[in-house]
């Protein structure tokens, strides 16, 4: 007798927004709550970390070097276990000045927990101040 795979569950727009909403609070637990135990996660170029534990202290470490996020979810698909979306994140850094910066983000769903989140992003910005304007004698 075979196994039985778990049911491909494509989330709805309250997972998404709960999730997000989740981050944004900077809930370390709850963040891990919508993943497995032994999932991996990247954010942007840094290495993929595995397990609770790993993601946690990533985390955390992370969201002690901001003072606040907010994200926009723009657009979502979904492809059989994988899902995506697309947004903007504005970040309040502990000066209390904004940066916003464009995101992507890739899951690959085991039931309806995150086995693999993949955050496509450039925050430099956010610690290197604002990239986005031209250097000075660069019209461009």
């Amino acid at each position: 007798m075979g196994v039985t795979p778990e049911p491909v569950v494509e989330p709805d727009h309250a997972w998404w927004k709960g999730l997000f909403a989740t981050i944004d609070a900077r809930d370390v637990p709850g963040f891990l709550s919508f993943l497995t135990p032994d999932a991996q996660f990247r954010f942007g170029n840094a290495p993929t970390i595995v397990g609770h534990q790993a993601i946690d202290a990533a985390v955390a470490g992370f969201f002690a070097s901001i003072a606040a996020c907010r994200h926009q979810l723009l657009r979502t698909w979904a492809a059989g276990t994988a899902v995506a979306c697309e947004g903007a994140v504005a970040y309040t850094r502990h000066d209390g000045s904004t940066v916003t910066v464009p995101f992507a983000n890739v899951f690959e769903l085991r039931g309806a927990k995150i086995a693999a989140y993949r955050i496509y992003i450039d925050n430099s910005p956010l610690f290197h101040g604002d990239l986005t304007a031209p250097a000075a004698g660069n019209p461009n």
